[in-house]
């Protein structure tokens, strides 16, 4: 009965020494940089971790061209990508924050956020990032 106690002070243990972390984590995913492009470098739009825009950069070309709802569509093309980036940044940032604690289902909620959930017993081959 008493058996489970125990297990609650090292989680609680655990998470305190993770929120002492997370307060870190800010500063840190705020210098880090990701980037999105859509109509072949056309328009690129450049985040940071906590998915802020800091930059959108539009070819010439395409403002020259007068054809606005292709610059809105590649506009937001470019942002999702970048977000999409922005949040395996931060996902990452995380996992690597919590690895070696021993939440229960941490290490599952992780995975489900960065995509990597995968059936027990089976392993695939990351994917090869292009940026």
């Amino acid at each position: 009965m008493f058996k489970g106690l125990s297990n609650l002070g090292s989680i609680i243990k655990q998470a305190q020494q993770l929120g002492g972390q997370m307060q870190g984590l800010g500063e840190k995913l705020k210098e880090r940089r990701a980037s999105g492009a859509a109509g072949g470098g056309l328009v690129e739009v450049e985040i940071n971790g906590l998915l802020e825009i800091l930059e959108c950069k539009i070819d010439p070309s395409l403002v020259d061209g007068g054809d606005r709802e292709m610059i809105e569509d590649l506009v937001a093309a470019a942002v999702n990508q970048a977000i999409t980036k922005g949040k395996q940044l931060h996902a990452e940032a995380m996992k690597d924050l919590t690895s070696g604690l021993e939440l229960p289902g941490l290490q599952d909620a992780l995975a489900q956020v960065t995509g990597e959930e995968e059936p027990e017993g089976e392993q695939s081959q990351p994917e090869e990032k292009q940026e």
